[in-house]
């Protein structure tokens, strides 16, 4: 129970930034994406005070003896990169730059445009099973 609410406490917490940077706008990030036009860089801002607190953060938290909630923290130990990463990563930023949503800012979009986010997250949930299932496939017949 603790550990479901620290969850629910931390993506509220995520979605409400992602609300008040104006992150969940499609515009306002499309806006961003759009370098050759009436491009505003205000969500750079936003991306680099992420990536300054995850400076700071990480450091602190890797010294820890394991997170508040859960056994292990969950750091990816692969480096490499191979074709299925950069077919996912294309894939990713095809969408981002033709619907202005990427998968988290889309989630807390449902809270302040449902109507046109919705259909942003069923296609992300779609295209997760799809890929589920061509893995599946995949390692059956391996």
């Amino acid at each position: 129970m603790k550990t479901n609410l620290i969850a629910l406490a931390a993506g509220l917490l995520f979605g409400f930034g992602l609300c008040l940077s104006h992150m969940a706008d499609p515009n306002k990030v499309l806006a961003f994406l759009d370098i050759v036009g009436g491009w505003d860089p205000s969500l750079a801002l936003v991306m680099g005070g992420a990536l300054a607190v995850f400076m700071l953060a990480f450091p602190l938290i890797r010294r820890q003896p394991g997170p508040w909630v859960g056994a292990t923290f969950h750091i990816p130990d692969r480096h490499d990169i191979d074709r299925r990463l950069m077919i996912g990563a294309a894939l990713f930023g095809l969408g981002w730059g033709l619907a202005g949503y990427c998968p988290g800012p889309a989630i807390a979009a449902l809270a302040i445009n449902p109507h046109e986010a919705i259909l942003f997250v069923f296609a992300v949930i779609v295209g997760g099973w799809a890929m589920r299932v061509m893995d599946t496939r995949r390692v059956a017949h391996a």
